[in-house]
This record gives structure tokens, C-alpha cells and sequence, in this order.
């Protein structure tokens, strides 16, 4: 109700300054209607009773109280009453874009400060800054093409990982930019787009076909020539040790040239244009300047934008109403059309928040009384018109996920419902249902969540087993095999550590003992020499020392303890040390893991005249 009570305000208020001359209005009229008849002083009060129809004058008060009444209604609803925002779908242009991002060795060239790559990277970033809205992908290729991001408008992840991707990364070397102007267009088509951009940044391309192959009005490819004509060497860069340049098959240094004349021809045959890369934005300007076929074409995103509500159309009800009880019967009329109402706004609201600690426990009770008695017979009221399922949907589109799982009847709906509310047992419980690759995929996805790592290995093996193009499988199962090679590797230093630390106790009480012998030996020589009121005083010297380790042991083991704590700790934080930050490491496995799986169809079998830069 607080909620509510902050939130409740007027979409339109200009509207509610019609209220003051409607009031003013309806008062004038009352004042007039009620003025006495003329016929008042002509005829006894008695006959005129007998003279004049009840029926009617009861009929025009009703009449006249649902036009006041309406004409209010009328001016609350025309401000657009609201205490709500509903999520509402966004649309944005249909401007898709994929950049293709040369990753050959001939990047490395230092003909263009700082590099060619690095210059290539800052013209990325720029294009992602000067586009004011649209879609982004980007594809990077060296003797094969992969997609990096698919086209997606979070530009701020391609920013992430310009900075990871470098030739060392890529599984085949070369330069073979149709395999990523292939990927692109799978891009296109996996995002459902039948027309997009793609900006191809490369230092040179052997032939223009190698472009043009691909050329499409709905596809303009544009190109921006990374590089100079003098060219420069190729350096090839070796930790702690000076770089060395990359030479050909007769031991020549290689130079890397731009040769704009297979660029220039390649863009022109597929309907975009060509820039050599420039300092400013005029390279951009002039490559991202093709036409689409529909230039004015939105899609509709899957992001939603929550907005205010107008709430004003419930007042339409009541208004409805009055204008059925103004009609002879009228008001038996407006009560059966009551029964035929939907659900109202309120019962979709979430629920207030709780109590603060202010309130007392009483009125805490109550209120949760209450509030189960109201969703006991909203939820009575929805099994009217809406089925189990579409009930638990509408509770997972508002996050509630844990009640979802309670209302759902078809097993995967209530599956997915578990899983996002961290019940991963009975999730997988669900999910066991459907054999189907979809099925497995989750099952798969529960284990992993469960912590039981080798069983969701088996799960998505079983997944790549019926269809191998399962990208997501493949990198999830990757992805807990190098987590169990991590723990094993945990596992084994811990080990190892605690073999060490037992070999020092053990050193340590070995030498305690020693020193222990040659103290008695000591002590036993000391108590030849005393008489027999020493034997007393030594026969409790004898004593105290094994009190004194006794009252010690405790401490030595919590001593011993905290120091366990502080190496394991010291050692989980050195395997955490070890671990990658960068994404680089994720995108190089992924290229790799495709690079295997094209190498089994047998796609670099004709590919070994091909120079590596």
C-alpha cells in the first residue's frame, strides 16, 4: 500500500484542470432543476403530489447522478491515473553490422605506429562509438574465420575482447578472408536478418573474387586497407628476447605491402566502398555510408523498456456500468456483466513489501493472514481462465521463479522453474523426462550446478553424440574438464604440502624427544648429588615438566592448526593466481575446438600452397 501510495500519480494532469468548471457546472444544474415548480402556488400540495409521476422523477435522478458521475470518471481517466511501470518491447533500426577483423601475421606490421592491429583494434572501437544505434558482430579470420560476438547491440563486449585478440591466437595460419565473410553471413542468418553491413579490416587480399564470391545488395561488404605501400617487415615476437621477422621458404625477410588495387575491386563488385585507414573518422564515414535496400526498417529487440502504465481504462468499467443503470433494468444488467470481468490490474502487482520492524507482531500476522487469503482467491479466480501453465509463465516473467515451480504441470516448464530458483536436484529430476538433446543439454547444466562435474562431461558428450554442431555443449564440457584438471591439480599440491607438513612434525618430535632423553639424563645426574629433602623437591620437578607439556599440547595444536589454515589458504590463493583473467584464453580454446571439429570434415585437406602471412 506504501508502494502504491508513492507511486500513484497523473500520466496527464492538465486533464484534471477540467474538474473545477465540471463541478462548478454540475452544481448550477442541480441549483436550477431543483427550483420550485411554478405550479407550486396554482395547486394544493396534496393534489400535486397525486398530479406528478413518481416513476419519472426517480428515473431523471438517476439519470442525472450517472451523468455526474460519469463526467468525473471521464476527466480521471482522460489524466491517465498510474502507480506502475510494465516492461514494454523496444524497437530500433535495422542497422546490422558485422566487422571481419584480419588476425594473418602480416598484422604485426609496424609500418602504421603503433602496429597495424593495434590501429585496427582503435578503428573497431571508433566504429562502435559512431554508431548511434544498430546491431554489432565481429568475425576474425587468419587461415579460417571465427566468430567472435554475434551480433548483439552490448558494444561494450566487443570492446572487452578487442584487446585478447591477436594472430598467436588463431589455429591455422594464413589468409583466407571468404572464410570470414562465410561467417558473417551465418551471422546474419542466425540473427533472422535479411539485410546487414559487413566492414572488412585486412592489410591485402590475393584476388578481388575472394570478396566478390559473396556479393549481395543486401550484404554491402566494405573495406578499409590496413597499412602502407612501402610495407614493412614482419616481426615475430619471442618473451624476454628481442623479435625476430618472419622470413619466407628461400630465407628472404618478408615485407608486407598494402596493395589496394584487389581492395578497391573487390568493394566495388560487392556493392560497398573502400578507405584506406585514416587517423580521423573519415575512413568510417565513407565505408559505413551503403545503402540498404530498406533503410527505414525496424525489428523489435528482446530487451524490454519498463514504462508507466495508464490505468485510466479500468475507470471505463464503472462508466459502462452507469450507463446500464441509467436504462430501465439497467443495474440487474450491470451486475451479471460484473461476473464477466477480467482479473483485475492489481492481482498481477507484486507484493508489498514487508513489514517494517516498527509494526507489531500482531499486525504482522494479520497482514500475512490476510495476504494468503488474497492469493488463495486470486489464485481461485485465475484457474477461471487461465491453465496451470500459463499460470506458473506469468510467475516466471516476474521473477518468481520458487512459486512457478510449485504451479507448473508440464515437467520442463517446471524444470526450468527449479533451476532458476537454485533447485538443481529436482530440476534434474525434470529434466530426466525428455530424452530429446534438449533434454540432456539440461540435465547437463543441473549436474554441473550440482558440482557433479564428470557426470555433466558424460551429459554433454551425449549432447555432441547427436549433434556435434552443439556449440554450447562443447564449450561448457570444455570448460569443467580444464575445472576438474584444476582440482586435481589443487588436490595434488595439497597433498603434498600436508606430506611436508607431517614430515617436519614428525622431524620436530624426533628431535623434542632427543632433547627430552638428554634432559632426564641431566636431571638424573643432578639428583645423585641432592639428599633426601631434594628427592621430594625432584620427585616434583619430575612431575612439573609433564604437567607443563600437558597444559601445552592444546596450544601446539591450535598453533599447528592456524598454520594448516594460513598454507592452504597461501596455496588456494597461488592457484587462483594462476588462473587467466583475460577472455583470450576462452576465445583461443573456442577457435580450437572449431578448428578439430573442421579438420575431422576434412576443410583444410587442400590448403598446403598457402603462404602463412
Amino acid at each position: 500500500m506504501n508502494e502504491l501510495t508513492n507511486n500513484f500519480h497523473f500520466l496527464r494532469p492538465e486533464w484534471l484542470l477540467a474538474l473545477p468548471p465540471l463541478v462548478l457546472l454540475i452544481y448550477l444544474w442541480i441549483r436550477h432543476t431543483r427550483q420550485r415548480s411554478p405550479w407550486t402556488d396554482a395547486i394544493e400540495p396534496a393534489l400535486l403530489t397525486a398530479l406528478l409521476d413518481d416513476n419519472t422523477r426517480s428515473s431523471t435522478l438517476i439519470l442525472r447522478t450517472s451523468l455526474y458521475t460519469g463526467a468525473l470518471f471521464t476527466c480521471l481517466a482522460l489524466a491517465g491515473p498510474t502507480w506502475e511501470r510494465l516492461p514494454q518491447p523496444v524497437s530500433q533500426k535495422n542497422d546490422a553490422l558485422v566487422i571481419v577483423l584480419d588476425l594473418s601475421l602480416s598484422m604485426y606490421a609496424e609500418d602504421i605506429a603503433p602496429s597495424r592491429l593495434a590501429k585496427a583494434r582503435q578503428k573497431i572501437v571508433d566504429a562502435l562509438r559512431l554508431r548511434i544505434e544498430g546491431s554489432t558482430g565481429l568475425v576474425a579470420y587468419a587461415g579460417d574465420g571465427h566468430a567472435v560476438v554475434p551480433i548483439t547491440d552490448d558494444s561494450n563486449t566487443i570492446e572487452n575482447l578487442l584487446s585478447s585478440l591477436n594472430p598467436a591466437m588463431m589455429p591455422v595460419l594464413g589468409s583466407r578472408p571468404a572464410s570470414g565473410i562465410r561467417i558473417a553471413k551465418e551471422l546474419f542468418a542466425n540473427a533472422g536478418l535479411m539485410e546487414g553491413r559487413i566492414l572488412l579490416l585486412t592489410d591485402g587480399i590475393r584476388r578481388a573474387s575472394d570478396i566478390s564470391d559473396f556479393r549481395s545488395r543486401a550484404f554491402p561488404i566494405s573495406i578499409i586497407g590496413i597499412g602502407t605501400n612501402n610495407g614493412a617487415n614482419i616481426p615475430i615476437k619471442q618473451a624476454n628476447a628481442a623479435p625476430i621477422f618472419l622470413t619466407d621458404e628461400s630465407g628472404q625477410t618478408v615485407v608486407a605491402r598494402l596493395n589496394e588495387t584487389p581492395l578497391i575491386q573487390a568493394a566495388q563488385q560487392s556493392y560497398g566502398r573502400y578507405s584506406q585507414v585514416t587517423i580521423n573518422d573519415k575512413d568510417l564515414l565513407v565505408t559505413l555510408a551503403t545503402t540498404l535496400p530498406s533503410e527505414d526498417a525496424t525489428i523489435e529487440v528482446e530487451r524490454e523498456f519498463d514504462v508507466w502504465a495508464d490505468m485510466g481504462f479500468w475507470l471505463c468499467l464503472p462508466l459502462a456500468a452507469l450507463m446500464l443503470a441509467s436504462f430501465r433494468r439497467g443495474l440487474i444488467t450491470a451486475s451479471l456483466a460484473l461476473l464477466l470481468l477480467p482479473e483485475p490490474g492489481w492481482a498481477n502487482a507484486s507484493p508489498s513489501p514487508g513489514t517494517g520492524p516498527a509494526q507489531s507482531k500482531t499486525q504482522t500476522t494479520t497482514n500475512r493472514g490476510v495476504m494468503e487469503s488474497q492469493s488463495s482467491w486470486l489464485q481461485s479466480w485465475r484457474s477461471l481462465w487461465l491453465r496451470p501453465d500459463q499460470q506458473g509463465h506469468e510467475l516466471l516473467q516476474r521473477g518468481e521463479a520458487a512459486n512457478a515451480a510449485g504451479v507448473f504441470e508440464h515437467p520442463q516448464w517446471r524444470g526450468s522453474a527449479r533451476y532458476q530458483s537454485g533447485d538443481y536436484s529436482a530440476a534434474l529430476e525434470d529434466f530426466r523426462r525428455d530424452p530429446s538433446q534438449r533434454g540432456l543439454y539440461n540435465q547437463a547444466n543441473a549436474m554441473a550446478k550440482m558440482g557433479r562435474y564428470a557426470d555433466a562431461i558424460a551429459r554433454y558428450e551425449d549432447v555432441l553424440a547427436k549433434d556435434p554442431q552443439h556449440e554450447d555443449a562443447a564449450f561448457n564440457k570444455a570448460l569443467l574438464e580444464e575445472l576438474l584438471t584444476q582440482q586435481e591439480q589443487q588436490r595434488s599440491e595439497q597433498d603434498q604440502q600436508q606430506q611436508e607438513q607431517q614430515n617436519q612434525q614428525s622431524q620436530g618430535a624426533s628431535d623434542q624427544s632427543e632433547s627430552s632423553l638428554g634432559d632426564q639424563q641431566q636431571n638424573a645426574d643432578e639428583e645423585s648429588q641432592s639428599g633426601n629433602q631434594d628427592d621430594t623437591q625432584e620427585q616434583q620437578g619430575q612431575q612439573d615438566p609433564n604437567a607443563t607439556t600437558e597444559q601445552n599440547q592444546p596450544g601446539v595444536a591450535q598453533s599447528l592448526d592456524e598454520q594448516q589454515r594460513n598454507e592452504r589458504d597461501e596455496a588456494l590463493e597461488q592457484w587462483l593466481r594462476r588462473i587467466p583473467d583475460d577472455p583470450g584464453g576462452l576465445l583461443r580454446r573456442k577457435f580450437q575446438h572449431e578448428t578439430n571439429q573442421r579438420l575431422r570434415q576434412g576443410d583444410y585437406s587442400t590448403r598446403q600452397d598457402e603462404q602463412i602471412w
